[in-house]
C-alpha cells in the first residue's frame, strides 16, 4: 500500500520560511519524479516544482523560481521544499507527488501516480 504525508507546513509572516517535507512508502521511491503542487481557495491546482529520481533535474514555477529549493533524499524515502522569502500569495495547501516520466517535467498537467492529502501553509502580512 503506497503512502505518500507531507509535513512542515504552517503559518508564517511574510518574508519568512518554511521547509517542507514528504515521505512515501511502499513504493520505490528512487524510480519515481516527484513534485510539489499548490492549491490555494478559490484556484486550480498548480505545479510548483519537480526533481528527478536522482535529483540531477529539477523544475519550478516561475512564481517560485529563486526563492523555493526542491531536494530529495533517495535513502530516507523523502522529498523536500525549502521556501524562502515567502509572500502572501504563496498561501495554499501544499501536495506531494509521485509520478513517472513525463510527469512534471513535460508538463504540470502531466498525472501524478501518487499524491497525498497536502499540507496548509499560511503566509501572513
Amino acid at each position: 500500500q503506497v503512502q505518500v504525508v507531507e509535513s512542515g507546513g504552517g503559518l508564517v509572516q511574510a518574508g519568512g520560511s518554511l521547509r517542507l517535507s514528504c515521505t512515501a512508502s511502499g513504493l520505490p521511491f528512487g524510480d519515481y519524479v516527484m513534485g510539489w503542487f499548490r492549491q490555494a481557495p478559490g484556484k486550480e491546482r498548480e505545479g510548483v516544482s519537480c526533481i528527478s529520481t536522482r535529483a540531477i533535474s529539477t523544475r519550478y514555477a516561475d512564481s517560485v523560481k529563486g526563492r523555493f529549493t526542491i531536494s530529495r533524499d533517495n535513502a530516507k524515502n523523502t522529498l523536500y521544499l525549502q521556501m524562502n522569502n515567502l509572500k502572501r500569495e504563496d498561501t495554499a495547501m501544499y501536495y506531494c507527488a509521485a509520478g513517472r516520466a513525463p510527469f512534471c517535467f513535460a508538463s504540470w498537467t502531466v498525472p501524478a501516480n501518487y499524491m497525498g492529502q497536502g499540507t496548509q501553509v499560511t503566509i501572513s502580512s
